[in-house]
């Protein structure tokens, strides 16, 4: 039986993992939960597969526990995370929590010997050469759990000696895939929102729709797979039913199908090398009928450009492209800015701060917040 810590158990990722450890009670232990701020959500999850431990960043007055719940030892803030990540006993740590706090915790895993299950872009993208070279010394390969990059990881296991030549990275082209750029510049946080295949946060979303997702998951294919980013290419693919592809030097296209259901990434994850029943169906592709395949419009999806910009410039360019997406969007979902302009002011903060350093976490943290003051003071 593994033991399995959840970092990020109300969001979707945390729930469908904790959906697989229901259908299988005879192989995951959960051990440790941490939450941001959905409490009842948590005390639920807690009730149910009663952790050793278990936390709210957002913080949590002793008071507020139930009665019922106080066999588990309760803690706030960071050191909730650090706990759950590191000192509960684990075997696996699934990072599924949002944001640039998710590299800390991979780092605090790894640093513990932990097998980590990787749902956080941010880890890769502002830090990929601290973590993957901790991954190394460890001896523990980093398992993506996003759909697109556990499709790569599926293909690479079938490679036996086959040298990969080329990434296609699959996107759905979100909600303005079809809209003239002018249209897309005036877009509403709720046209935004409007994601044709997922149910997702908000942030994702609008990184769906204005494909700074894709960006971010090019820089994570950099090191996930240690392939330069001129060898990884974006694929429109409106079906999401290929989740992504390589290419072999042989000839070869090796790709993974699937029905937009995370639970089959998250399983994949979970039970590396064996394959977990999740529950969900296969695709049937008499019923799709066809499958679209088509190239990206860097114009009208200027995100494409800017990441593979700051993945030339190296240092500390993707975390700035990282801090500033995430500052411009949350102003953007306040509607204080035009969808159009949450471009603008990372290719702004980008020139601004170009050439800061990234050689450890500090460099990192204080790249990251000079990227969200860029914005802030933006005009």
């Amino acid at each position: 039986m593994k033991k399995i810590a959840i970092l990020g158990s109300t969001g979707s990722i945390g729930t469908q993992a904790l959906d697989l450890c229901r259908r299988h009670p005879d192989r995951y232990r959960v051990t440790a939960l941490t939450a941001r701020g959905s409490r009842e959500k948590l005390f639920a999850q807690v009730r149910e597969f009663r952790p050793e431990m278990a936390g709210l960043t957002e913080g949590i007055d002793p008071a507020e526990i139930p009665e019922d719940l106080k066999f588990c030892r309760w803690m706030s803030g960071r050191e909730a995370l650090k706990a759950a990540a590191a000192e509960v006993e684990a075997d696996q740590v699934l990072v599924s929590i949002v944001g640039i706090a998710g590299l800390q915790s991979v780092l605090d895993a790894l640093q513990a010997g932990r097998q980590v299950l990787l749902a956080n872009k941010e880890a890769l993208v502002t830090g990929g050469h601290l973590v993957t070279d901790l991954a190394a010394k460890a001896g523990k390969p980093l398992l993506p759990v996003d759909s697109e990059h556990s499709a790569i990881f599926q293909c690479l296991q079938g490679a036996g000696g086959n040298q990969p030549e080329k990434i296609l990275l699959t996107a759905s082209g979100g909600p303005f895939r079809n809209w003239d750029q002018e249209r897309i510049r005036r877009a509403t946080p709720a046209e935004a929102l409007r994601h044709p295949n997922w149910n997702m946060g908000a942030k994702i979303t609008v990184d769906s729709a204005s494909m700074f997702n894709k960006g971010l998951e090019i820089m994570e294919a950099r090191w996930l797979f240690d392939l330069p980013e001129d060898r990884i290419e974006v694929v429109v693919h409106p079906e999401s039913i290929v989740h992504s592809a390589v290419v072999f030097r042989d000839g070869a296209v090796l790709a993974q199908l699937g029905l937009p259901d995370m639970r089959v990434p998250i399983g994949y994850a979970m039970a590396y090398p064996e394959r977990l029943e999740t529950g969900v169906e296969p695709p049937d592709l008499f019923a799709l009928g066809s499958l679209t395949f088509e190239k990206p419009d860097e114009r009208k999806f200027p995100a494409l450009r800017l990441a593979r910009e700051a993945l030339r410039a190296g240092g500390a360019a993707c975390t700035v492209f990282n801090g500033a997406n995430e500052e411009a969007v949350a102003a953007f979902l306040r509607e204080e800015i035009p969808f159009g302009e949450i471009a603008r002011r990372v290719e702004n903060a980008m020139d601004k701060l170009n050439g800061l350093p990234a050689d450890n976490l500090e460099e990192i943290l204080d790249a990251d917040r000079r990227a969200r003051e860029a914005v802030r003071g933006a005009r």
